[in-house]
């Protein structure tokens, strides 16, 4: 796609240099990043040193992959820890109040916002954070600075507040399903608090729901939130992504590209072996537990 797309990492390079150069200059260029030879080709040695742990010299930098790429990556693992556990923190709350008051004015207050919050993308809702409380009140940088700590709020509130507001309706459907089950009737029907019934209970049955969810998001997150990391400028496989395609660094994208989906299978091999210990019909053997 990235060659469909037309230009090259030598063509950017020369273009950008501001200087006019020979087409026999750009042939060598090309030459000696073996641009030159036919795409089928490329992608063999490509993948011939892919699987011998080399990932190649990037066009740009004149780095090696590996380590630029390791270099980016704690970034994009703090971005997505703090975005998951503010996603957390929200949502479960929010869902379990949405579902316990169900068809009441809280109920509705809450799915009212997480409606906005979900419909809102997140270049929009990076835009609004930055006016509201980096430019208009100061509070926080628009970009990313020295301070970490800082600077993490604003990209993390940005990821959390759609997240946040998307699981806050799963949890809300979970646990209204799981509370018109008989075994909730009957605990209250023994007198167990409702409290009781929903942490030691409910939650327990929808954690499946939510462990689902959160694999999901995590997958995405570790691969690089792009347009956030590029508007905030945080340094993370995401905005190195962006870079790289802008300026046709092949052996960066590449290597992006089996980051996301080495990440998606462990991911979710993690997810199935998590289930393997929540739910007992998985680990007794299905339909015969």
């Amino acid at each position: 796609m990235m060659r469909l797309a037309g230009g090259d990492a030598i063509t950017f390079m020369y273009d950008n240099a501001g200087v006019s150069v020979s087409q026999e200059i750009i042939d060598a260029a090309r030459a000696e990043y073996g641009l030159d030879q036919p795409f089928l080709v490329q992608y063999a040695k490509w993948f011939a040193g892919m699987a011998t742990g080399d990932m190649g010299e990037s066009y740009a930098s004149h780095r090696d992959v590996y380590e630029t790429f390791v270099e980016k990556l704690p970034a994009t693992i703090l971005l997505t820890l703090s975005s998951i556990l503010l996603t957390v923190i929200l949502s479960i709350p929010l869902g379990i109040l949405s579902a316990v008051n169900h068809n009441r004015w809280v109920d509705y207050v809450i799915r009212f916002l997480s409606f906005i919050g979900n419909s809102m993308p997140n270049f929009f809702v990076a835009l609004v954070l930055i006016y509201f409380l980096a430019v208009r009140m100061g509070w926080f940088p628009v970009i990313t600075n020295n301070n970490t700590a800082q600077s993490l709020v604003l990209p993390t509130l940005t990821l959390a507040i759609s997240m946040a507001s998307k699981y806050t309706r799963q949890v809300r459907a979970t646990v209204l399903e799981e509370l018109n089950k008989d075994y909730v009737a009957g605990a209250r029907a023994r007198g167990v608090r409702g409290s009781v019934i929903i942490w030691k209970s409910v939650m327990k049955s929808s954690m499946l729901t939510i462990i689902t969810l959160l694999a999901l998001s995590i997958g995405s997150l570790l691969g690089g939130t792009t347009i956030v990391e590029t508007i905030f400028m945080w340094d993370g496989v995401g905005k190195m992504a962006v870079d790289a395609i802008t300026m046709r660094d092949y052996p960066i994208i590449q290597a992006y590209v089996a980051w996301m989906a080495v990440i998606y299978v462990v991911v979710n091999l993690i997810t199935d072996i998590i289930y393997h210990y929540l739910d007992p019909r998985v680990r007794l053997g299905g339909d015969g537990a």
